[in-house]
Order: C-alpha cells, then structure tokens, then sequence
C-alpha cells in the first residue's frame, strides 16, 4: 500500500515456441500444469512473479527453466510482446502480465513442456486463452518476417520455403499466398536464396532452400 493505492503485483507469463519438434513441420508452444493454487492441475503458461530489481528478459528465462524445466542454453532469444492489465484476471489480486515471447531449440529438452496448437490451446489457467489469441497477431504481424533475431532462432540458419509457409500460417491462421511470401523472404536483409531443394513431404515438388547469410 502506498499512499492509499493498492500495489499490483507483476507476473511475466511467456509464450515459448518452438518449430518442428515434436511434430515436424509444425510450430508450438509450451504450457505445463499448475502446481499451486489457484488452478492447481490446469494447463497453463510459464510464469513467475517479477522479482525486486529483476529485469524481464531474465525472469522470463527463469520462468522457462523453473516452470518447463528447459534448460536456460536451450531458449535460443527472447522479447516483450505486451501487457495484460485486467484487475480481475487473478483470483489472488491485481497482477499486471508482462507476456515475454522466447524461442526455444528445435533439439530434444528435458522437461515438463506440453508443446500445444494455436487452433486448440486447451482450457488454460487465468486468462491465458485470451493471452495466447491477443499475442498471436503481434507474434504474426509484428515479429515474423520483421524481427531477425525471432525469425531466425524460429527457422533456424537455413530453411525450405514450405517451411517458411508452415510457420506464418501457424502464427496468422490463414496460409498466405505462396507468391506473396516468395516476395517477402527476397526482400528480407541477410536472407538469400540458394539452388538446393528439399523434399519435406511424400508428395509435392522439392521445395527452394532459402538461408542466412553468414554476417546477417
């Protein structure tokens, strides 16, 4: 209590994805049940309550290792996406979400990790339902394609375009026009595209390996 206004406490909730592990070809994200009232048992997001002087991109990561049991050298870069400010949205008293986005490797993790859809998140603790459907425009609108350091850790140094097709359906919902996106990955800084091709599915021409530059 400071003079008279009550306090809000601050928990960083973060969306970790990964793509291509468990499921090839797919782009998920981690939730892992509670273990503590209020919810306990229900799915939820990683999330940890800001520690005093902590900054967000460390919390985040502790949320990561203490919450799924990821290994912190597994969270390849980590953001801000926004905040969440309703007073009611916990049931212990006013918390501000600070909701954070980390990347996660494609490699085998240990942990407790549910890596879920973005069409079928489960019923989630708190409002982390609306979380996930409020972060997932930015995440496809406003990181994807824009943000370097996301789009890479999330592809990784070298990926077919059906790949690069996968995930922005995956983040927009709507899969984009393969012309359109042609566009897009030409004009991206550091990306180039090279003269191999992959075939990642059973039928289907081998699609175009696009990469990364070395300096990029």
């Amino acid at each position: 209590m400071m003079d008279g206004v009550d306090q809000s406490l601050v928990s960083i909730d973060v969306i970790a994805l990964r793509f291509g592990n468990p499921e090839p070809g797919m782009l998920r994200f981690a939730v892992t049940p509670r273990q503590a009232e209020p919810y306990t048992g229900q799915l939820a997001l990683p999330g940890v309550l800001l520690g005093a002087g902590e900054r967000l991109q460390d919390a985040a990561r502790r949320a990561v290792t203490t919450k799924l049991g990821i290994p912190d050298e597994k969270i390849l870069v980590s953001g801000q996406l926004t905040v969440f400010d309703e007073p009611n949205r916990d049931p212990r008293g006013p918390t501000l979400s600070v909701t954070m986005w980390a990347v996660i490797s494609s490699d085998e993790v240990p942990g407790s990790a549910e890596w879920v859809s973005w069409d079928n998140p489960g019923d989630l603790a708190f409002d982390h339902n609306r979380i996930v459907a409020d972060t997932r425009p930015i995440l496809a609108d406003t990181l994807l394609w824009r943000d370097q350091a996301f789009t890479r850790a999330l592809l990784g140094p070298s990926f077919p375009a059906s790949y690069a097709l996968a995930v922005a359906e995956e983040l927009s919902g709507v899969r984009p026009d393969p012309g359109n996106l042609n566009r897009t990955l030409k004009a991206l800084p550091g990306l180039e595209r090279t003269d191999e091709r992959v075939r990642v599915s059973a039928t289907g021409r081998p699609a175009v390996v696009w990469a990364w530059t070395e300096n990029s």
